[in-house]
């Protein structure tokens, strides 16, 4: 194969991974904050996609990448606000087992309202075509997911690092003790952050669909992969998750161009080799329990 087509893979495996840093930065914020190991963020990416699949044609994609990540948002903070927050003195498995049965309610959802079918999602007519580079030739669709993703990051640490909730999101996920002796409300914080990850997981779902479509499992791989790389990134470490969302994406993309077979695979043994060498994750922090 030629030095373009090898570029391709690794321009692919940098649109993988940043899908993969939107997923694992929405799980790390809601466990490093709340605790909480979220098993239905898998199926908040597929309602995200189909969210957008439902309004795109009257609002455009622009409008779409928006209002569907809010609605979401906004039902993970219901989520939050009249399930979860039962749990938080509770053992850490009953929220794990909440979210699975959450996991489970969604997709049967998905199923009754929009059929078991796959749903088409075109590119927007807007990133349509390819950009010249050079000798290489690569998808405007694509690199708008890899600038789109940048951009997030970069308001999210904004947030977190330049605003008085962000101050106290940090504060929180490391002494929430300390900071309700201070006289703050963490219960609005926690419903927020949970409602801010569950978005992060619809943008992915909207970003991907136009690659593969809309149906009801498409959550599935994706959600399995988020879970691996906030494991080899560390729990609740934001620069973890996205180093290690990168890291993943070019580990499956690589793998395709040299052994395909081996794809599939490839992102678990990564794992497993990280996990051997340093247990908590490439970047992995102390966290302590909401109570």
């Amino acid at each position: 194969m030629t030095v373009a087509v090898f570029a391709e893979f690794v321009l692919n495996g940098l649109v993988l991974g940043a899908l993969y840093v939107l997923m694992a930065l929405g799980l790390s914020i809601i466990f490093g904050m709340l605790g909480v190991i979220n098993f239905a963020h898998g199926a908040l990416f597929t309602l995200g996609a189909y969210a957008a699949f439902q309004v795109k044609d009257a609002l455009g994609f622009p409008a779409t990448l928006v209002v569907s990540p809010v609605l979401v948002g906004v039902l993970g903070m219901l989520i939050e606000a009249t399930l979860l927050r039962r749990l938080y003195l509770q053992d850490p498995l009953q929220g794990l087992l909440l979210t699975f049965g959450l996991t489970m309610i969604l997709e049967q959802g998905i199923r009754m309202v929009w059929g078991r079918s796959p749903k088409p999602f075109d590119v927007p007519p807007a990133f349509t075509g390819a950009l010249e580079l050079g000798a290489l030739t690569y998808s405007k669709y694509r690199s708008f997911i890899l600038l789109s993703v940048v951009l997030l990051i970069v308001a999210l640490t904004l947030f977190l690092q330049k605003t008085p909730i962000g101050t106290i999101v940090r504060a929180g996920s490391r002494d929430p003790m300390m900071v309700r002796l201070l006289g703050i409300s963490l219960r609005p914080v926690l419903t927020l952050v949970f409602g801010l990850g569950t978005a992060f997981a619809a943008i992915a779902g909207v970003l991907s669909a136009p690659l593969a479509g809309v149906q009801p499992a498409m959550g599935v791989n994706v959600g399995t992969a988020a879970f691996v790389v906030v494991t080899i990134g560390g729990l609740g470490s934001f620069w973890g998750a996205i180093v290690s969302g990168l890291l993943v994406g070019q580990v499956v993309s690589l793998s395709i161009y040299f052994q395909p077979r081996a794809a599939e695979a490839s992102m678990y043994i990564l794992m497993a080799v990280i996990l051997l060498l340093r247990p908590r994750g490439l970047m992995g922090e102390r966290w302590e329990k909401f109570e």
